[in-house]
């Protein structure tokens, strides 16, 4: 069963565990509550290591935890819709017996939702004072200031608030606050976004994963090598540093002769122990003094894990710095994973009109898909052939030449040139469309 950690406000929490009872058979949900968002870094960062996925009753509490944790963990939070502002609105209309004109609303900078809200509803209002914050650095009392500077100066006549701190200190002063809190309908929709993401994830965990590791050039160390007894020696060092991973990482380990090795595992435990696999990448490396290559497969059964593994470890030979290259069981290759400068691209497209601009301009899905991720990685609005040679390990020739078809079939562009620092023609900057 997975383990779920469950944070919000009180009253947020109890209205989730409600509905979350018909997830009671393969979800765990652990209570975590907090009084003021402050506290949220510390919840999660205590809690971390004993749940599988993180519930957050709002945006609010989601942002702080995915700033504070950098998690590749499953992390979802009830959204915050226009459901939650006619909620406030009719408590406010029933409540008051009338609709409040000139209201003031503090609302998340990236979910403002009053003003869409208001739009689809056939009800003048004369006027509505918005006060937007950062999800990551909110001022309640600031919020506080705003709502009674306002109402203070006969602007508004009522207050919607995303704080409960902040609403009641409002009507502790005589002014008709309401807060703009979660649904049901938003909450049962996020549980069964939660549970298809627990079971996708359980899926991908436990589907078989092989790591093919090989010793470059072992014909030349054997050579090198004084007796066959140092050869036997180097071996059992190699060996006895490859069982240590296996068992890491709960695999069969087997020798395939000639410096290539496999073991067999699952893709969670493997991904887990990406780091262990470059240490002991780096330990084979010195001791053998020669590269390692080493090319991961994921697949539903042995086979296809084995023959992606196999496709990865070429790849990985074909790069100038030998790099752990994985290969997904949906063909998506990922060079050096858990780096910085990881890099995932999809080497298949079902879009019938890209695949047929890359047919006419003889270029290969592969290829397309790489410079599109490296783009996008690198935040790149536009680029140089110089710019994609460095991070591509390519030549700078052969990539003029494939951006250059890729302007050919309208997929690049170029928009400019740039002088160089040296003597010689200035470069041509490009960018994707």
């Amino acid at each position: 069963m997975y383990k779920i950690g469950l944070v919000g406000l009180k009253t947020s929490i109890e209205q989730i565990l409600i509905l979350a009872e018909d997830y009671k058979h393969e979800l765990e949900f652990i209570s975590l509550p907090y009084a003021k968002t402050e506290e949220v870094e510390n919840i999660v960062k205590e809690h971390d290591s004993n749940v599988h996925a993180w519930l957050f009753s709002g945006p609010l509490p989601y942002e702080i935890a995915k700033k504070t944790l950098g998690t590749d963990k499953i992390m979802v939070h009830v959204p915050a819709t226009e459901s939650g502002f006619y909620k406030s609105l009719l408590e406010m209309i029933y409540d008051q017996g009338k609709i409040i004109e000139h209201l003031s609303i503090d609302t998340m900078s990236s979910n403002n939702i009053s003003e869409e809200a208001l739009s689809q509803l056939n009800i003048k209002t004369q006027r509505i004072y918005t006060k937007v914050f950062d999800e990551l650095d909110v001022d309640t009392d600031e919020l506080l200031h705003f709502h009674l500077n306002l109402w203070n100066k006969g602007k508004t006549e009522g207050a919607f608030s995303c704080f409960p701190s902040v609403c009641e200190a409002l009507r502790e002063k005589g002014i008709p606050a309401y807060r703009m809190s979660i649904s049901k309908m938003e909450v049962r929709q996020t549980l069964r976004i939660l549970s298809e993401k627990v079971k996708t994830s359980y899926f991908k965990d436990t589907q078989i994963g092989v790591e093919i590791i090989e010793v470059e050039y072992f014909n030349k160390v054997a050579e090198e090598m004084k007796t066959p007894y140092h050869l036997q020696y180097l071996e059992l060092r190699l060996k006895e540093m490859l069982i240590q991973l296996g068992e890491k990482i709960n695999g069969s380990f087997s020798e395939k002769g000639n410096g290539r090795y496999m073991i067999f595992s699952s893709r969670g435990a493997i991904e887990r122990e990406i780091i262990t696999l470059e240490d002991t990448i780096q330990k084979l490396a010195f001791e053998a003094d020669t590269p390692v290559t080493v090319g991961i497969g994921f697949g539903e059964t042995a086979y296809s894990a084995e023959i992606n593994a196999f496709r990865a470890i070429q790849h990985s030979k074909g790069m100038k710095k030998r790099e752990i290259v994985i290969i997904q069981d949906d063909g998506k290759i990922i060079e050096s994973p858990g780096k910085k400068k990881e890099l995932q691209y999809d080497t298949r497209s079902h879009d019938k009109l890209l695949i047929e601009k890359l047919k006419n301009g003889n270029i290969s899905v592969k290829t397309y898909k790489k410079i599109s991720a490296l783009v996008q990685r690198m935040g790149w609005s536009d680029f140089t052939t110089k710019d994609l040679a460095t991070h591509l390990e390519m030549t700078e020739r052969n990539v003029r030449r494939i951006v250059a078809d890729m302007c050919e079939v309208d997929l690049a562009q170029c928009i400019g040139e740039e002088a160089n620092a040296t003597r010689g023609r200035p470069s041509k900057i490009y960018r994707l469309l």
